[in-house]
């Protein structure tokens, strides 16, 4: 007696996708038991096989991608032209209006360092491991970035400002990029809730235009949906012990660099040489040199020939009114149990306390 009644047969999909081998293996398969057994054998088109398969095991409507190079049968089946070389090796991962546009900038202006190609929806972020395209695939995730060089101190880089929070990213950029190091840059939750709703208002977000700072963040759960959602945005994000738990789930602590968000305003050339030793570049270059403060834009920028300056995009720096103290005392009360899990979480982790978050903890006292 033949106990299952379903059987699901799988191959590699790069075979069974592209080699015809894999369907002609099937149906020979098909027909030797139709011929020399008395089993009954019955199939439905495809789309209706997957809904079948999709409610047998619902688990695995997402795919995983894996690392390729991590398993000699996949590497052997994969194509010669690709090689795991062209993945980053560093991924910054946010959160949003920390920062990580000019440290994207900053990263961008050192030899070894090369990011992904720009993308028409996103600009200078993928967005792969947080979103809709992460079903796209490696392959197009590959294409995001040049081809090796062959040098030995060639390091790709990516930044996804939303991977931080997102509770997806952690495991699937572990499952394709085990061995990548992740930065992070944090600043004070309150500062980064106010400055995403500013964020939103400068680009007609009609709700944030609508509703004030302190309205959006002392919203009940009886307002309306979309108010909701950008309250989520704006202090969801600053749950930063929540969210780097996530990361740790999957990777080693010593693979994960917390940067003080603050100190990068303002010693941005300090803030490179932890990175540059973080990541053991083969060449180490001086920032102080070749970053400058510009009295205009009220930031640090790339120092050019002549004296002249490159900085981000006039949406970057931003001036904007100060919080309101009834914000700032909500905000204050908000995350400090947050704030303390997360002095926890860096001293376990064996990282300093930033400047910012030594100052909240002296008002929990």
């Amino acid at each position: 007696m033949i106990i299952a009644q379903i059987s699901i047969f799988m191959t590699h999909l790069s075979n069974y996708g592209n080699d015809r081998l894999g369907l002609y293996t099937f149906k020979s398969l098909v027909m030797f038991l139709q011929t020399w057994t008395n089993l009954k054998m019955q199939t439905l088109p495809p789309i209706q096989l997957a809904q079948k398969y999709f409610s047998l095991f619902p688990s695995e409507r997402d795919p995983l991608w894996q690392d390729p190079c991590e398993d000699k049968r996949h590497k052997d089946i994969w194509s010669k032209e690709k090689t795991c070389d062209r993945f980053p090796k560093l991924l910054v991962i946010g959160p949003q209006k920390t920062g990580t546009t000019a440290l994207y900038l900053f990263l961008g202006m050192h030899p070894d360092l090369t990011s992904n190609y720009p993308s028409k929806e996103t600009f200078e972020e993928i967005q792969f491991f947080n979103g809709h395209n992460y079903h796209r695939g490696i392959d197009w995730y590959m294409e995001y970035f040049p081809l090796p060089s062959n040098t030995s101190s060639d390091y790709y880089f990516e930044k996804s400002a939303n991977y931080f929070d997102s509770e997806v990213a952690a495991q699937r950029a572990a499952a394709l990029l085990p061995k990548a190091k992740i930065i992070t840059i944090l600043i004070n939750p309150a500062d980064r809730a106010y400055s995403w709703y500013q964020h939103q208002r400068a680009h007609d977000d009609p709700v944030a235009l609508k509703y004030s700072f302190r309205d959006v963040i002392t919203a009940s759960h009886e307002s309306p949906v979309k108010l909701r959602v950008l309250q989520n945005r704006c202090l969801v994000p600053g749950w930063y012990a929540i969210h780097l738990e996530r990361w740790l789930n999957h990777y080693h602590s010593s693979q994960l660099l917390v940067l003080d968000g603050q100190m990068l305003k303002t010693e941005p050339a300090s803030i490179m040489d932890k990175i540059q030793k973080y990541l053991s570049l083969v060449n180490v270059i001086n920032y102080h040199k070749i970053l400058a403060f510009d009295p205009k834009k009220g930031f640090w920028c790339q120092l050019l020939e002549g004296g002249k300056t490159k900085c981000l995009g006039k949406s970057k720096g931003r001036r904007y009114p100060d919080m309101d103290h009834e914000s700032q005392g909500f905000l204050r009360e908000y995350y400090r149990d947050h704030n303390i899990e997360l002095s926890k979480l860096l001293y376990r982790m064996g990282q300093p306390l930033p400047s910012w978050l030594r100052e909240e903890l002296v008002h929990t006292r």
